[in-house]
């Protein structure tokens, strides 16, 4: 309940209020949270202050606003752990999640200078280049755009690159994945990632960087993906 005599602010109040509800599951995906003016007489409480609530939890991505409908109860978002190199379709099987792949571009190109350097190959000679739409349960996820070193990822076809790329790698063509370096920072989605996305556009995304590394060393990948931030966070697990 609310504590109007607490030194914690009314609106903050409210929002743990929902907050918990949410977590305890007592309110689901999905689920249409009561309006501003039926909180405030729940509460007793100004709507000015329901307001600021809950403008704080849509901004912390718990809540989404749907005009003219509601405010809604936002879907989970994916945890991703940044201490495993695995691909998109494994990740979403170790979740218990349905993976789908859109393949939107498939093809040889010369290598662009930063890709050349991340591959260590010469500027122009010719990579795979796989544009990807990446799904969980039905629901965009991902965009990304890859480049492989095509003398040592050899024989992709539309089906192979239409699912898992790492097991093929492994399991196909026995070479042994080993570790990557990422970087990730904070960006918005422009006019082709947000169509594809089914997000607005301007909307904050996660933008990783990728390259790939086989166990003797060489690099096979670079990749370029673009994560809903409404969707997905990433976890790093650290130790002193």
């Amino acid at each position: 309940m609310i504590d109007k005599d607490s030194p914690i602010p009314i609106y903050y109040q409210l929002e743990e209020l929902i907050r918990t509800q949410i977590e305890n599951e007592a309110l689901q995906p999905g689920d249409l949270i009561p309006s501003e003016r039926e909180l405030a007489e729940q509460y007793n409480i100004s709507r000015m202050t329901v307001r600021q609530a809950i403008t704080n939890l849509v901004n912390e991505g718990l809540l989404v606003r749907k005009k003219g409908k509601g405010t809604f109860v936002a879907e989970r978002k994916i945890e991703q752990p940044l201490s495993k190199l695995r691909g998109f379709s494994e990740d979403m099987r170790s979740l218990g999640m349905v993976s789908e792949t859109k393949l939107l571009e498939f093809k040889e190109v010369p290598a662009p200078l930063k890709v050349s350097r991340e591959l260590r190959i010469e500027r122009g000679d010719l990579v795979w280049q796989i544009s990807r739409l990446r799904l969980a349960d039905g629901s965009p996820m991902a965009y990304e755009v890859s480049y492989l070193s095509k003398p040592l990822i050899h024989g992709l076809t539309e089906e192979i690159v239409q699912g898992s790329l790492y097991e093929y790698i492994e399991q196909e063509l026995k070479l042994k994945i080993e570790r990557a370096i990422q970087i990730l920072e904070p960006s918005v989605a422009f006019k082709q990632e947000s169509q594809l996305l089914a997000i607005k556009e301007k909307a904050p995304v996660l933008l990783m960087r990728r390259t790939t590394y086989l166990s003797d060393g060489r690099p096979f990948e670079y990749v370029k993906s673009v994560y809903r931030g409404d969707r997905y966070k990433f976890v790093i697990e650290m130790y002193r």
